[in-house]
């Protein structure tokens, strides 16, 4: 074995775990940048994450991980849902836990009761502040105990039997639809459940956590990346959380709410009625900004919109201005971000010129192409820093409608294991680049990183600065960005760093049944996914 930790070889006795080798050769990692140590965690064998349960033989190169990798977060997280889903089982018996979606500051949880409203949408049990103190001794209680994860084959339909005595029905539909003979299931405390990736040893590694009541239920904390010892601050971000409970209702309401379920529709044939469904709902709400702009329009003359990468916002742009004409404006869309003078002119009814940004040299180039707005015109600008209110900082706030777009999936894989809302963002952004700029998909891998830390410090602490809130996702886009990027990431070598992320990536992509290309091609021209496959008919005119 070469561990990459110490940069030495190791002859190894055949039978021994990673838990075991670490225990010799790597008790720890350090943070490169920090100095902090971390717990080991789990494992990088070839580039393929493992735990540390794993027993390796012949040849490896092995990676000892702690929370201070992506990986070793991950790890971390799951195997403290598994706790969180342990300890409601024993205070809530007759409940089911639902891991929701993401949040700045953790991951947002209800406790739910079985069955269904008569609007389908599920009914929460209000957690008090009390229940919410009993909730975190049990899972303290947990941890203290030192308990180990263990992971265990079985035939799939005796884990469907499992899922569903579990009270978890979308569990049992994932394993159905995915048709294998087996699956792993992991057990803690004599209780099983499943998580879609490795878990830690045992549940003393997880000193660091917190919960805190949020809407209905509450949010689960995790460690700060930069400061073990301390979780993650609550961040009350009203706006992002309303988007992401009212689509995982309307998930709720129209009966797809997980992987397995959507799978099933596929398999059904049920594919263009869910993309008509969805686009109809996109075209919905887009006409629900629009008519908030026409009736602001006598003081807000400007419409600047921002989101993350691949949040769909130069489509959604066009797609609000059409909706603009249609009651009767003239939007002007533009993809630069005028200066504080010029907006201050525009809004005073003067002319200016519209300078040309040439990206060799860096500057702006004006050309006499000039700009005045007139009765009934609203300028609509994109940008990444539109919500910024130092980019506007003379112009009046009151005159200036500022849209936030981004893709707020809350589709989750099964009850208790959620999607990243960024990873559905990477293979969005990975299948565009690959088709426009011929940008490998590993290098789209290897950029993401610095580009979640752009958006982190110049997107996301200005979210609830909006006026409105445009959820881009589509609950049919994993089916269709299956069938461009899983071709994608199989092109990636095990050698590559970026193979470890390929991984991971392709194994989510394991679980979702691809659309086929008759059915891709009733996504219409006008769609946000058309700006990421082709065949967009959106123009600026």
């Amino acid at each position: 074995m070469f561990c990459v930790n110490d940069g030495k070889n190791h002859k190894i006795e055949n039978g021994r775990d990673l838990k075991a080798l670490s225990d010799k050769y790597c008790s720890s990692v350090t943070d490169k940048k920090t100095g902090q140590k971390f717990d080991v965690l789990a494992a990088l064998v070839d580039n393929k994450l493992k735990e540390l349960s794993f027993k390796p033989v012949n040849l490896h190169r092995v990676e000892f991980i702690g929370y201070n990798h992506p990986d070793g977060r991950r790890s971390y997280v799951r195997s403290l849902c598994f706790v969180l889903q342990n300890a409601v089982r024993e205070l809530y018996p007759d409940k089911v836990l639902v891991i929701d979606h993401s949040l700045p500051s953790g991951l947002y949880c209800e406790i739910i009761e079985k069955g269904k409203n008569e609007d389908g949408r599920h009914k929460p049990y209000f957690v008090t502040d009390d229940e919410i103190d009993r909730i975190r001794e049990k899972m303290k209680e947990i941890v203290a105990k030192d308990l180990p994860f263990t992971k265990v084959k079985m035939f799939s339909e005796e884990a469907e039997s499992l899922f569903l005595a579990n009270n978890q029905p979308q569990k049992a539909e994932l394993q159905k639809s995915l048709g294998t003979f087996s699956c792993s299931v992991y057990y803690l405390d004599g209780k099983a459940d499943t998580f879609h990736g490795p878990l830690i040893p045992s549940t003393g590694y997880l000193k660091v956590f917190d919960i805190s009541g949020m809407g209905d239920g509450f949010c689960l904390q995790s460690p700060m990346m930069t400061d073990f010892s301390k979780v993650m601050p609550m961040k009350r971000q009203g706006k992002i959380a309303a988007a992401l409970k009212e689509y995982s209702d309307w998930c709720s309401i129209i009966n797809i709410e997980s992987i397995g379920t959507l799978n099933k529709a596929v398999k059904d044939g049920k594919a263009v009625s869910i993309i008509n469904l969805a686009e109809s709902l996109h075209e919905r709400n887009y006409a629900k900004i629009a008519d908030r702009i026409y009736l602001e329009r006598g003081t807000k003359r400007i419409v600047m919109i921002a989101g993350p990468s691949s949040s769909g916002k130069t489509s959604s742009s066009l797609r609000i201005a059409l909706q603009c004409k249609v009651l009767g404006l003239k939007p002007k869309v533009m993809d630069l971000e005028f200066l504080n003078k010029q907006l201050n002119e525009l809004l005073e009814g003067k002319e200016v010129e519209i300078p040309r940004f040439d990206f060799k040299t860096g500057n702006r180039i004006f050309e006499g192409n000039k700009l005045r707005l007139e009765d009934k015109d609203i300028l609509i600008m994109e940008g990444i820093h539109a919500l910024n209110p130092e980019m506007t900082s003379t112009v009046d706030n009151s005159r200036i409608f500022r849209v936030y777009v981004s893709a707020l999936t809350s589709l989750n894989i099964d009850e208790n294991n959620n999607m990243s809302t960024s990873d559905n963002r990477l293979l969005r952004r990975m299948v565009r680049d690959n088709r426009v700029r011929g940008i490998t998909p590993e290098e789209t891998i290897m950029r993401w990183n610095s580009v979640r830390r752009g958006e982190s410090k110049n997107i996301f602490p200005f979210q609830e600065n909006a006026d409105v809130l445009f959820n881009s996702a589509l609950i049919f886009e994993l089916p269709m960005l299956k069938y461009y990027a899983e071709p994608l990431l199989r092109r990636i070598s095990p050698n590559s760093p970026a193979y470890t992320e390929a991984v991971r990536l392709l194994k989510f992509l394991d679980y979702i049944i691809a659309l086929q290309p008759g059915e891709i091609s009733a996504i219409p021209p006008t769609s946000i996914m058309r700006e990421f496959i082709g065949g967009q008919t959106l123009t600026r005119d």
